[in-house]
């Protein structure tokens, strides 16, 4: 039997399957709900081509939506809201870092947190944390990146998702002390 154009089944069931999904979740679980969707019709495709598109991927939406509904909610990175002159800004890890504050407390808190950060970077898979590193570190694009790599932006997207995810479950409670203490 011949395996499907996934060009094609992406570009006709893409927005009705989103707006299945996104009516029962919030919109950034939505779009990483399609995503896991389409891969697993990928992987499944391949191995034995399926018969039933709609219904196949419909009822795995279906079963995507549960299994998020019963695990924990995906750990945040903690954030505290702060006024200053009438303007409310995010106050997040990130700022701490690049804070140019001097002290003796704050260059080790800063050393602290990216010595962590460094030991979660190298328990992540290597492709995983090479995508992170050039994005976040070094400023690439993904475009830029997937050129030098000849890998599809949507992978390097991918790996940089599953690396975003582990680290802020990893570092959590660095980053809650962090802001809860000042």
């Amino acid at each position: 039997m011949k395996r499907h154009n996934v060009a094609e089944i992406f570009k006709k069931y893409r927005r009705q399957l989103f707006s299945f999904i996104r009516y029962r979740t919030s919109e950034d679980e939505a779009e990483d709900i399609l995503q896991d969707v389409f891969l697993r019709f990928i992987q499944a495709d391949n191995v034995s081509p399926i018969n039933q598109v709609s219904s196949w991927l419909f009822q795995t939406a279906r079963n995507k939506i549960i299994d998020n509904g019963r695990k924990c909610k995906e750990e945040r990175m903690p954030e505290i809201v702060i006024q200053q002159d009438g303007d409310t800004f995010m106050q997040q890890v990130t700022d701490f870092l690049i804070d140019e504050e001097q002290s003796p407390e704050k260059e080790y808190l800063k050393s602290v947190v990216w010595e962590e950060l460094e030991k979660a970077l190298y328990e992540l898979p290597e492709e995983q944390r090479y995508v992170f590193e050039q994005t976040e570190l070094n400023g690439l694009t993904f475009i830029e990146l997937s050129e030098m790599c000849k890998t599809p932006v949507n992978t390097l997207i991918s790996r940089k998702h599953y690396a975003v995810r582990y680290l802020r479950k990893r570092l959590k409670n660095i980053y809650e002390s962090l802001i809860y203490e000042e």
